[in-house]
């Protein structure tokens, strides 16, 4: 069984017929012209057994890479206009069920969420980045809004930013405000 994406072959241009590439052996088609549905390979990088990390003293020591780090993550998501006092009401209560929450910046028709997130790695932080608005939407009252960007960055890479005066400023103060 093959999963797909709503409106993935409405978005490559589609119209469900077969195109002149779908003749073709998939390993002859360039690969910016997949089939409609037909599943792309992805791939990473195991971080290893250990793996180097910087310590703020500019030591560095071997960690095993099954231990859990801190991750700072954004999270935006914008869609159609809803309430501003709804919007307000929703991410107050998203703050309350997920405690790690730092600072929610809205507006009516998109919202951007920072938090710091423990994990493994970064891709277990990013999965679950990915997964907050969709199961916090019927608990929190969230507006029906997609997820349309996303940054996560370990410790050291936030703190770097922060003191060559780049990247997401503190966020400071703590909650949840209007732009």
């Amino acid at each position: 069984m093959r999963r797909v994406r709503p409106g993935v072959a409405a978005a490559r241009g589609s119209a469900g017929g077969a195109s002149p590439a779908a003749s073709r052996p998939a390993a002859a088609r360039p690969a910016a012209s997949r089939l409609a549905g037909e599943e792309r390979a992805l791939t990473s990088v195991a971080a290893g057994e250990n793996y180097r990390e910087q310590q703020d003293d500019g030591k560095e020591r071997i960690r095993p890479a099954d231990l859990p780090r801190l991750w700072h993550v954004t999270l935006s998501v914008s869609g159609e206009e809803a309430d501003l006092t709804e919007v307000r009401r929703a991410l107050e209560q998203l703050a309350h069920d997920h405690p790690f929450l730092l600072t929610s910046r809205y507006a009516v028709d998109h919202a951007e969420i920072r938090y710091w997130e423990e994990a493994r790695d970064l891709h277990d932080a990013a999965a679950v980045a990915l997964r907050l608005w969709g199961e916090h939407r019927q608990t929190a009252g969230l507006p029906p809004w997609e997820i349309v960007g996303l940054e996560v960055i370990d410790r050291q890479t936030y703190h770097l930013r922060i003191a060559e005066g780049y990247g997401p400023a503190p966020a400071t103060p703590v909650g949840v405000h209007p732009y």
